[in-house]
């Protein structure tokens, strides 16, 4: 099991439920390890979505919300500012919407890690200067 609060991602949600994408096995592995609920935020229900199109998945990421595996642990309204913060800040790499929600997600949850397959998580930092730790392949 991993000890840490999982926030995930849009690529490793992707992965896990396209049995075609490249990552989809590791993906798996992970998932299984994971202590529920996973946590994560709209912004990456939407893009999955979208990245997904076919209904059955998008469905399964429903489902996932409904039975628990994955809980929505962000409210914009409270953070909105640091996320315009960490979206200037990261301007040039550049950073995305969803991705700048994790940040701050990250820098809430104290013992927490982002399953990413994304590398801009290693260049991102929580509180200005701290490593956000990351489960990645």
């Amino acid at each position: 099991m991993i000890e840490q609060r999982v926030i995930l991602d849009t690529s490793v949600l992707v992965s896990l439920l396209s049995k075609s994408d490249r990552n989809h096995a590791w993906a798996v592995r992970q998932w299984a390890q994971v202590n529920p609920p996973a946590l994560t935020c709209e912004a990456v229900i939407s893009e999955t979505c979208f990245l997904l199109k076919r209904k059955y998945l998008t469905e399964a990421v429903f489902e996932m919300i409904e039975v628990g595996a994955i809980a929505i642990a962000f409210d914009l309204q409270e953070d909105a500012g640091n996320v315009r913060v960490l979206m200037d800040r990261y301007e040039s790499v550049p950073m995305s919407f969803a991705d700048a929600c994790l940040v701050r997600m990250s820098e809430r949850s104290a013992n927490s890690a982002v399953m990413t397959l994304d590398g801009d998580f290693k260049i991102y930092r929580k509180h200005r200067n701290e490593e956000i730790s990351i489960i990645q392949p």
